[in-house]
């Protein structure tokens, strides 16, 4: 999920938010400042109504990323590097650098977020019981009953047992320590997603057609979007099965052809682009150590008559923003990686020296490779 606005760093990890969360914070705070607590306190100043409506969202969001946090911070301690969190129209995702090494770790990932909502459900509820004691106003104690309900309604909704869902996980890590197969389980989380997707879609369509107002959209939106997260999720779990014990050396193009940073575009031009017929190339410093990737894409990019003033590494992608691995590093690590400014590509390192060069063409061979193998299998049974 694409990040438009970064909010900064909570807990070590870059939290940051998708254009599309503005579009929820407005539904909920001209929904609740308009419509729910107009109708239960009438009377009210209409600022006072859109106070409580903008407290109610902020105070969403701040739940809403206290989730994905726990995601992140339980994550971090089971050995997963956590790229980001990202709040966006549907919730918010953390986006893990890795897979869990066993069913007790993606159990414990996935059941932490649904806990940590049922927590501040009820730390809600205690503070609403509080204030209503305390004949505090009615509208402010009923910012604190919505808080509580929503957030018990998150929880009680993420542990749906399907995936892409808290739930879908929880079944997975389940029937990974029942079958010792993650693959399998992964496969069978994905199908139960995408049959709960399809069920929601149907019922939002029913709701459009028999019941004002537009519940049954926003009930098709998720619907749609959880059978094709599953789909997605599938097809990520057949991927990942199918290069199981792949170490990055068995894909890997080894001593790729390399060029100079320090050159300027049309000598690279000249010498490197047109005698070959690589659209990547690694970049190295004088002395030698990898120093980015350039790609024929962000070389197009320089116009021709800057082309003698401009130096390839002012137009490549720099090492920091390149995937680097060891040969010895297990393939499906590397997966994750291969998206952004390189195209698909990655690095291959042994002890600071460049030995090889990842494209997803070398991936799309090893599992045709693990294809026909399976398939040979298959029959010979």
């Amino acid at each position: 999920m694409r990040e438009h606005i970064r909010l900064g760093r909570v807990a070590g990890v870059n939290v940051g938010i998708n254009w599309s969360v503005l579009a929820v914070f407005a539904l909920i705070t001209f929904g609740l400042a308009g419509g729910r607590f107009p109708l239960l306190f009438p009377g009210l100043d209409q600022m006072a109504y859109l106070i409580a409506g903008l407290a109610a969202g902020v105070v969403f969001f701040v739940s809403l990323l206290a989730h994905e946090i726990s995601h992140a911070i339980v994550a971090q301690r089971n050995g997963i590097a956590v790229e980001g969190i990202t709040l966006w129209l549907f919730g918010g995702v953390a986006r893990l650098e890795g897979e869990p090494s066993d069913p007790r770790a993606d159990l414990q990932i996935a059941g932490v977020g649904p806990l940590v909502s049922l927590v501040l459900a009820g730390m809600f509820a205690a503070v609403a019981a509080a204030l209503s004691a305390a004949d505090a106003a009615g509208l402010v104690v009923d910012v604190f009953v919505w808080l509580a309900v929503i957030n018990a309604t998150l929880a009680v909704f993420n542990v749906i047992p399907a995936a892409p869902l808290d739930g879908g996980r929880i079944l997975r890590a389940i029937l990974w320590q029942r079958r010792g197969d993650r693959t399998s389980a992964a496969i069978t989380a994905s199908r139960a997603g995408r049959a709960f997707g399809w069920i929601l879609v149907a019922i939002g369509l029913t709701q459009l057609l028999f019941v004002p107002g537009f519940g049954g959209i926003w009930l098709m939106l998720i619907g749609w979007f959880l059978t094709n997260a599953a789909a997605t999720e599938e097809q990520h779990a057949k991927v990942t099965g199918a290069l199981a014990g792949v170490r990055v050396r068995d894909v890997m193009s080894p001593d790729p052809t390399t060029a100079p940073a320090t050159i300027p575009v049309d000598r690279f031009l000249d010498e490197y682009v047109f005698p070959n017929r690589y659209s990547t190339f690694p970049l190295t410093a004088d002395d030698g150590t990898p120093a980015g990737m350039v790609t024929l894409k962000r070389v197009k990019r320089v116009p021709t008559d800057r082309r003698a003033t401009t130096l390839v590494r002012d137009v490549a992608c720099p090492l920091a923003d390149v995937p680097v691995f060891a040969p010895d590093d297990p393939l499906t690590d590397l997966l994750p990686k291969m998206a952004g400014c390189t195209d698909g590509r990655a690095l291959v390192v042994l002890e600071g020296r460049l030995v090889g060069l990842v494209s997803p063409t070398d991936v799309m061979r090893r599992l045709e490779i693990a294809e026909l193998r399976n398939s040979a299998q298959n029959h010979h049974i």
